[in-house]
């Protein structure tokens, strides 16, 4: 990858925007030289001691002073992107930055592209790409959960855990194939059993890490979720108890949301893309009826389900609908939790009807402490133990997630081909594993899925 790197690159990495400081980012081979020629001080660059900021003249093309900033210079390859780096501390104004990286340019620097010193620091094997991805996760996480989670990440738990269960697949297909490649010597080889209890090994610890997932999802990705019931239940005065503002109408006439209503949520440690949805009923309203088709859709695709039934009112046909709607979704993989609101008043829904849907939780929208019974319900079933303070290591992405998944179905089929083929097919399937895994942190992925990684990175990271 040198040639790709071949250039010295520039850019802003801290927001746009007025602030107090802002740190314009140069590296490459050339970045001291491309700098000296910009920053004024005692001694040129390449005699300051590195990692010492000091006090600098940024200048322009005349000479005249832009701005006067600290400036530290870091060496290869003791530097974020492992290139010889300088950072320019300066005030933070977007004209002030402007200048200051039109001189890098005319200096000799280029633009630096989405991610490229992030991508720059994985190429020079200064993180895995696991840890490359929890940069973004650190950078984008909405809650102390998910900054937690990437946090490990980054240093490198996830990677340590994959690394374990790549060196244990190393020493079983190892020994595989020495016993095929050397036949002739006395070579300590795998029996079959043994084979098959260290594969066992193997497959334990990649369903831990898939099934992490479900965490990993739920706090830094975000969970489709849906807010649906018959008209009039609370769903919308619900909506906006979670969100903490009036985001939606609410009004006694049934029937007062038309269109789907969506907001991105936090709520304890999980964080959800919620939608307020049309009740569902049956309607020769033709407005109306384009929203509850919606709704059965949301319904369809969501992977949580606050359905919301009113426990002042008798149960009755729409609620019947409600239910069917929702066992739908059940079975096919979604969490349902059947919000039982208006609770403040008489109790006239029967109960007994959503004997077939479990977690029930019983509120009144309209008070302020129903938002806790709801997000408690939810870390419950989404989330479980305490995320902050587990040690282990949880996949935190869909393609870490597929990857370890792939992994894990060639080591089952490792282990059914040593009972009908032996260790050489079995050996195998576990070398695919093995390119799997190499594929989750890194060592073997291809180049389009590293810059589709990398595209989703802000300039200047």
């Amino acid at each position: 990858m040198s040639s790709m790197f071949s250039s010295t690159i520039a850019a802003v990495s801290t927001p746009r925007g007025r602030g107090g400081v802002a740190v314009i980012r140069v590296s490459g081979d050339d970045a001291v030289n491309i700098c000296d020629k910009f920053v004024s001080a005692s001694k040129p660059l390449c005699e300051f001691v590195p990692r010492r900021a000091t006090l600098c003249r940024i200048t322009d093309k005349s000479g005249d002073t832009l701005d006067e900033a600290l400036v530290t210079v870091f060496r290869a390859p003791y530097s974020y992107t492992g290139e010889d780096v300088v950072e320019i501390s300066a005030h933070g104004g977007e004209t002030l930055c402007r200048e200051i990286l039109s001189r890098a340019f005319e200096c000799g620097a280029v633009a630096a592209t989405a991610g490229e010193f992030t991508r720059r620091a994985f190429s020079a094997g200064k993180l895995s790409l696991t840890e490359a991805e929890a940069v973004i996760g650190v950078i984008d996480a909405k809650s102390r959960a998910a900054l937690t989670l990437s946090r490990k990440n980054l240093d490198g738990t996830l990677s340590a855990e994959t690394d374990k269960i790549y060196k244990k697949l190393v020493g079983i297909v190892g020994s595989v194939y020495a016993g095929i490649d050397f036949p002739d010597e006395d070579l300590a080889t795998l029996g079959a059993d043994e084979m098959a209890k260290k594969t066992d090994d193997v497959v334990a610890d990649l369903i831990k890490l898939r099934d992490s997932y479900k965490v990993g999802h739920a706090v830094c990705e975000g969970v489709p979720t849906v807010i649906c019931g018959k008209p009039n239940t609370g769903k919308s005065t619900l909506l906006n108890l979670l969100c903490g503002s009036e985001r939606a109408i609410v009004d006694d006439t049934a029937g007062t949301t038309r269109d789907v209503v969506s907001e991105n949520v936090v709520l304890g440690d999980v964080s959800l893309y919620l939608s307020d949805t049309a009740g569902i009923r049956k309607t020769a309203d033709k407005v109306e009826k384009i929203g509850v088709s919606r709704s059965i859709s949301e319904l369809e695709k969501c992977e949580l389900a606050l359905a919301v039934f009113d426990a002042s009112r008798p149960f009755d046909e729409e609620d019947a609908d409600v239910i069917s709607a929702l066992k739908a979704a059940k079975d096919r993989g979604a969490c349902v939790i059947c919000v039982l609101n208006k609770c403040d008043l008489e109790k006239k829904f029967d109960e007994k009807r959503l004997a077939d849907l479990d977690n029930i939780i019983r509120i009144s929208a309209i008070d302020g402490s129903a938002k806790k019974i709801v997000a408690d319900k939810i870390n419950e079933l989404l989330v479980g133990g305490d995320v902050a303070n587990s040690a282990d290591a949880v996949v935190t992405n869909a393609r870490q997630h597929a990857s370890v998944c792939r992994a894990l179905d060639f080591c089952l089929s490792a282990r059914d081909a040593l009972g009908k083929f032996g260790t050489d097919i079995a050996g195998s399937e576990l070398e695919r594993a093995m390119s799997e895994l190499s594929e989750l942190d890194g060592r073997g992925v291809g180049l389009d899925v590293v810059s589709e990684i990398f595209s989703k990175f802000c300039v200047g990271k």
